[in-house]
């Protein structure tokens, strides 16, 4: 989970998770949790696309380097070949 989040993104994340409990306490379930359930459920949209948009770095840096070491090995290929 570390490699994903930084640490204020964790705190964002803590710090959104209490506000939303405390809301749900001070306010009750009344017709407001719903407007608070709604930002809430952004805040953990915004979070899950952070964790997927880091997945996809570094997926995407895995295969750039395989693309990255294909074409040197190709490289140092073609080179011995012109040499003998």
């Amino acid at each position: 989970m570390r490699k994903h989040f930084d640490f204020w993104s964790i705190v964002v994340i803590g710090l959104t998770l209490i506000l939303f409990v405390m809301a749900l306490l001070i306010q009750g379930f009344t017709h407001d949790v719903l407007l608070e359930a709604g930002v809430f459920l952004v805040s953990v949209k915004l979070i899950l696309m952070g964790h997927k948009n880091s997945v996809l770095a570094i997926e995407t840096e895995k295969r750039l380097d395989q693309i990255y070491d294909l074409l040197r090995r190709q490289n140092s290929s073609q080179t011995s070949e012109t040499r003998g």
